[in-house]
Formats: C-alpha cells, sequence, structure tokens
C-alpha cells in the first residue's frame, strides 16, 4: 500500500523526447521527477508545456501510461515540443543536443497550477528550463506560492551553455535543498570562491544560501548528504549500466519522498542510490520501478 495520505510533489520545468540511440524516451529532468516521484508513492505533478504536434500527443500519452496526469501541462500553440538528441558514450554516460525555442521554453500557470503549487509538500526546479526569461518568471512566480514549510529542491542539472551565474544564484536563494553532482560542484565552487575539501564546500552552500540538505551525487560511488552539522556518505551500489539519463532525477525523487517520510539521512542516501543503480541498468529515463523499490508503508515502518 503507498503512502496515504499521497503527499503532493511537483515538478516545474522541462518536459522532451530524449531521442537514445535505440529510439526516443520521455526525458526532461522535472518529467523524470515527477514520473519518479509518483512511482514512489508521491502523488506528482508536472507544471511544463508541449507543442501542439504529434510529439506531444505522444508525450501525453507516455505519461497516461505511467498514471501521470498532465493537467498542469499547457499546450503552446506555436512552439513545438522539446526533444534532445543524445549520444551515450560506452561507459553509459549521456551527451546531449538540446533543442532551442520550444514549447517548455515558454511555460506558463493557470489557476490550476497555482493551486497545486500552493497545496505541494515539495517542489523540483532546475537550471535549464530557466534559460528563456518566460518559463524563468513562471517558475519563480510559482515558487514564490509555495508553503513556508515546502521543501524547494533545486536540483541544479547544468547543461551546455544553458545556465548563468544569475541563474545559479538566484536559483539557491529560493530553494532550501540543492542537489548536484561532482562535475557541477566544481562550477559552484569557482563561482562562490568556496574552499576546502568537498564535505566543507558542501557546510559552506548550506550556511551560505540558509538550506536544510545539500545532495552530492557522485555517480557509481555514491553520495554524500550534508544537512545541519550532519553527514551522510554512502558509497553507491555497483550496477550494469545501460545507460545514465535519468538516474539523477531518480535519485531526486526518492531524497524528497524519503525526506517526506521521515526517513534518517542514511536511509534515504541508500535507497536513493538503489533507486538510481536500478534506473542506470534500464534504457531511458523512466523505467518502471519494481514494487520492492517503492516507498510502501512496510518500508516506511521498516525504516
Amino acid at each position: 500500500m503507498h503512502l496515504d495520505p499521497k503527499k503532493v510533489v511537483v515538478g516545474l520545468g522541462e518536459v522532451l523526447w530524449d531521442v537514445l540511440p535505440g529510439g526516443k524516451q520521455l526525458g526532461g529532468a522535472s518529467a523524470n521527477f515527477a514520473c519518479h516521484a509518483q512511482m514512489l508513492g508521491a502523488e506528482a505533478w508536472l507544471v511544463s508545456s508541449v507543442g501542439n504536434d504529434l510529439l506531444g500527443r505522444e508525450i501525453f500519452d507516455r505519461l497516461h501510461q505511467l498514471q501521470m496526469s498532465s493537467e498542469a501541462i499547457m499546450v503552446n500553440p506555436t512552439a513545438p515540443t522539446g526533444s534532445v538528441s543524445v549520444a551515450v558514450a560506452p561507459d553509459g554516460q549521456p551527451t546531449f543536443t538540446i533543442r532551442e525555442n520550444v514549447a517548455w521554453d515558454f511555460i506558463s500557470a493557470s489557476a490550476f497550477t497555482r493551486a497545486i503549487v500552493a497545496r505541494a509538500d515539495a517542489v523540483c526546479f532546475g537550471s535549464l528550463a530557466q534559460r528563456n526569461a518566460v518559463s524563468r518568471a513562471t517558475i519563480h512566480a510559482l515558487l514564490a506560492l509555495t508553503r513556508p514549510d515546502a521543501y524547494r529542491v533545486f536540483d541544479i542539472n547544468l547543461r551546455q551553455k544553458f545556465f548563468s551565474d544569475e541563474i545559479i544564484t538566484t536559483s539557491l536563494a529560493l530553494a532550501n535543498i540543492l542537489k548536484i553532482n561532482d562535475e557541477e560542484l566544481p562550477v559552484l565552487a569557482r563561482l562562490f570562491h568556496l574552499s576546502g575539501d568537498v564535505k566543507t564546500q558542501l557546510a559552506e552552500l548550506a550556511e551560505r544560501f540558509d538550506l536544510k540538505l545539500v545532495a552530492l551525487t557522485r555517480g557509481a560511488q555514491g553520495s554524500l548528504f550534508y544537512a545541519q552539522g550532519d553527514y551522510s556518505e554512502f558509497g553507491g551500489f555497483s550496477s550494469h549500466v545501460v545507460d545514465t539519463v535519468g538516474a539523477g532525477d531518480s535519485f531526486t525523487a526518492t531524497l524528497v519522498m524519503g525526506l517526506l517520510a521521515g526517513w534518517d539521512l542514511a536511509q534515504i542516501n541508500r535507497h536513493a542510490n538503489q533507486v538510481a543503480a536500478y534506473v542506470v541498468s534500464q534504457p531511458g529515463a523512466t523505467p518502471i520501478l519494481p514494487e520492492q523499490l517503492r516507498l510502501t508503508q512496510d518500508l516506511v515502518l521498516n525504516a
């Protein structure tokens, strides 16, 4: 049985098709996050935009298959549905070529969307969907509607040239949780003149931006959490890597759901690594999670 009552979790940002060597898969960090949160037991919503085209209709069909509502996704009459060409290296690491001036660059918010965000327990956003001023303004306006006790997660997701110092700094000020990977931390270290070892840098980010938690992912080497003076380190799980697309987003969704379930840092860290290890063993960003990885009442009781 899933968590009852279900927590309301919202992904703000991009939805698109990842065009992989083996065909297209649903993608976009915000979409991946919301889909995984739904599979993990949330009432999950995606706030985004698609084009009035075949690819947009196929996104609605895929979300329906994943039992995700599409009611908070607007249909843009002029801009096309987003797509990304993904080349996968032998080690499973992806390289993205991201199409510009697409529907998710022009996200708007309806009264329905604003009402969902206002009752959300957690909202996740990144840097990519803020590359266009229209979507950036919408994301900022929606974040301002969140409850004071809601988790506002900045999953930074630096992609190509589609970020700026201003976007990063403003987003950190709007967030109370940061999720970052080991390639992105050096970017922040340079931007904010962070010194010392990795643990010191995470603590400095948390203090500077008043963050409840900073989560650093390190691929196959696992992850490191810092939260209010405490650290949690987990070494990761071995996995046969098909591709790593969406693994970080599944990690973030598990992190959020663990926090909402009241788990301690070590339990969250372990389970988030377990979910991400499964995702990298499957093609695409949103494979159906096995029942044993979902946040059931039994898992919560045994946490």
